[in-house]
Parts: structure tokens; C-alpha cells; sequence
């Protein structure tokens, strides 16, 4: 495989405006084409926008859906992708012939879509059925893998993808600055973000303390460095509907460390240069093959309760 280079971007997503998410799409795009990116990676739901949907009716959700690949989003994706030589990951809610509805994340290059997933552990409106399937697509000889948000809380999703042969895990989020059961979890005030050429300060110090960047470094790097992976974590930054979002879009390598992260309080990219030689000589690499499943393959595989709850949903409702 040769080296390529990644971008992984975040900017604010306007509620059920696809024409500006859109827009910032094709502007972040290009500036990474333009610095050498082969392909850019952006946040869970940044063509639709996200948090709003828990409001929605079934009716209003079918209407910001999406039939794939037959879309107007994916066509618009596809020329941005053959304008700037570039592949766009980026997400949206879909909708099948039978009215289902699922939270999506494809992959467009100028060809179309050469990658789509459906997320396996949805919640943010109650009409969204769950993903049944695990993704991993080959792109410029990489084999890349996909989790929405919640999916990579779940270890063993992160696993299973890397065991179907992914080196490059997707990982869009919208998350953080949110209340819950861990310490010093919580909103962030809104009124700092619309006043952050003057309160940078201590926005900074909201973003990057346990209600932001310090909790996802107790968890991302793990990831990486388990599965000897890179992890190509994409966030929003600013409001998304009535929640302040931190951003901290970042690439992780296989060792768990931080080879790029956009650190700008708005609409941002990193790049890094992903190489194959870390896949191997990462730790993960040699206990992946050091596994013994079968101690442990009716364990993981037995049943057990799948209760999920998500503490900032405002009636507490999967």
C-alpha cells in the first residue's frame, strides 16, 4: 500500500439545511485536496445535522431522508469528489422503499458511493431502525472501516471491523459536552461560543477539560493502539441544534498517538500521512495474533441484555 494522506475536518452544521452543510462540505474538501488529501472525513449526520432529530415526527424525518444512492446529496458529494480528485465521507439519515429509516455514513468518490454503513446502535429519534452490518470498503489499496458514534463505545465493534481486514477506521461523531454519569460531564454554555473572541479562554478550557477532549483520551487512543488501527475521529464544532459541540476532530495511528487534530474554535482540517509500516510494527498487531478465542468465543457471543439510555435525550428514550 502507499502512503496517503487523510484529512479529517469539522465545522457547524446548520439543522435540516443540507444546501449549507453542503456548501461547507465542498469548501472543506477542497482546501484538503488542495493541501494533498486523498480523502476527507466528516461528522455523524453533517449533511442533515443531528441533535434535532430527536423532535422530529416519522413523517418529518422521512422528509430530510434520503434514498441511496439515488440522492441529490450523493450527486452533489460525487462532483465535489471529481472536481477536487477527492473521496468525501460525510453522513445523513436514509430512508429504503419500505419507509425504514437509518442513520447512514458513505463514502462518494467520482464514481459514487463506494462505501455505506448504517449505524448498529442508533437513538437519536426513536423511527431510526438499527444497522445490521459491519462495513469495510477498499479505497487507493486501503481497506477502510466505518462506526458511527455509539458503535465504537461498544468494543467489540472496533474489533470485529479490524478482523474483517480494516487498517483505517472511520469514526464520525457528534459528541461530548453532554451530560453524563461520568465526572465532570456536562453541557457547555452556549453563550461562550457566541462570545468566544472574548471568552476563548475559558471555552478553551471547557472544550479540552472531562466535558470534552479529556474524556475522549481516555478512550480513543485504546482503540488505535488495541486493534493497530489508525482512527480517524471527525466531530462538529459549534451549535448543533440547542447543543454546543467542542470539535477535537483528530487522526489517531496504530501506536494511539495523535498525528493530527484541529484545534481552531470553528471550521477546521487536519491532515496526516498515513503509512503501512505502523500497522505492523504497532503492539495491537501482535496481540491480535496472540488471540485465543476459543477461551473466549461463547462468552463474548452469549445473550444478555441490550437496554441503552442516553442521559441528555430529554425523556431519557433509547
Amino acid at each position: 500500500m502507499e502512503d496517503i494522506k487523510i484529512a479529517t475536518a469539522q465545522f457547524e452544521n446548520k439543522s435540516g439545511d443540507k444546501v449549507h452543510n453542503l456548501q461547507q462540505i465542498a469548501t472543506l474538501s477542497t482546501r484538503a485536496a488542495s493541501e494533498g488529501a486523498k480523502i476527507i472525513v466528516f461528522h455523524e449526520c453533517s449533511i442533515t445535522g443531528y441533535t434535532f432529530a430527536r423532535n422530529l415526527s416519522k413523517e418529518e424525518m422521512l422528509d430530510i431522508a434520503e434514498y441511496l444512492p439515488e440522492s441529490q446529496s450523493v450527486e452533489i458529494l460525487r462532483q465535489i469528489a471529481a472536481k477536487n480528485e477527492i473521496a468525501i465521507c460525510a453522513g445523513l439519515f436514509e430512508k429504503d422503499e419500505n419507509d425504514n429509516l437509518f442513520k447512514a455514513y458513505i463514502c462518494v468518490d467520482q464514481s459514487g458511493i463506494v462505501g455505506k454503513y448504517r449505524k448498529l446502535h442508533p437513538f437519536i429519534n426513536p423511527h431510526i431502525k438499527p444497522g445490521t452490518e459491519y462495513c469495510v470498503f477498499t479505497l487507493w489499496g486501503w481497506k477502510f472501516g466505518i462506526l458511527i458514534c455509539y458503535d465504537n463505545n461498544i468494543i467489540e465493534n472496533v474489533r470485529a471491523t479490524k478482523l474483517l481486514g480494516a487498517d483505517i477506521l472511520l469514526m464520525p461523531h457528534v459528541t461530548m459536552c453532554t451530560p453524563s454519569p461520568r465526572p465532570g460531564a456536562g453541557f457547555v454554555d452556549p453563550q461562550l461560543w457566541y462570545n468566544k473572541e472574548q471568552e476563548s479562554e475559558q471555552l478553551r478550557s471547557e472544550f479540552n477539560g472531562l466535558k470534552g477532549r479529556e474524556w475522549l483520551m481516555r478512550w480513543l487512543p485504546a482503540r488505535a493502539y488495541d486493534n493497530a488501527m489508525y482512527c480517524v475521529f471527525s466531530n462538529p464544532i459549534g451549535m448543533d441544534d440547542d447543543q454546543l459541540k467542542n470539535g477535537c476532530s483528530m487522526i489517531v495511528d496504530p501506536f494511539g498517538a495523535i498525528v493530527a487534530e484541529c484545534t481552531v474554535l470553528g471550521a477546521d482540517i487536519a491532515i496526516a500521512l498515513i503509512t503501512s509500516d505502523k500497522l505492523e510494527a504497532a503492539g495491537g498487531n501482535r496481540y491480535i495474533k496472540a488471540r485465543r478465542p476459543e477461551l473466549y468465543k461463547d462468552i463474548i457471543g452469549a445473550p444478555h441484555s441490550s437496554e441503552q439510555k442516553v442521559a441528555w435525550l430529554s425523556d431519557g428514550s433509547k
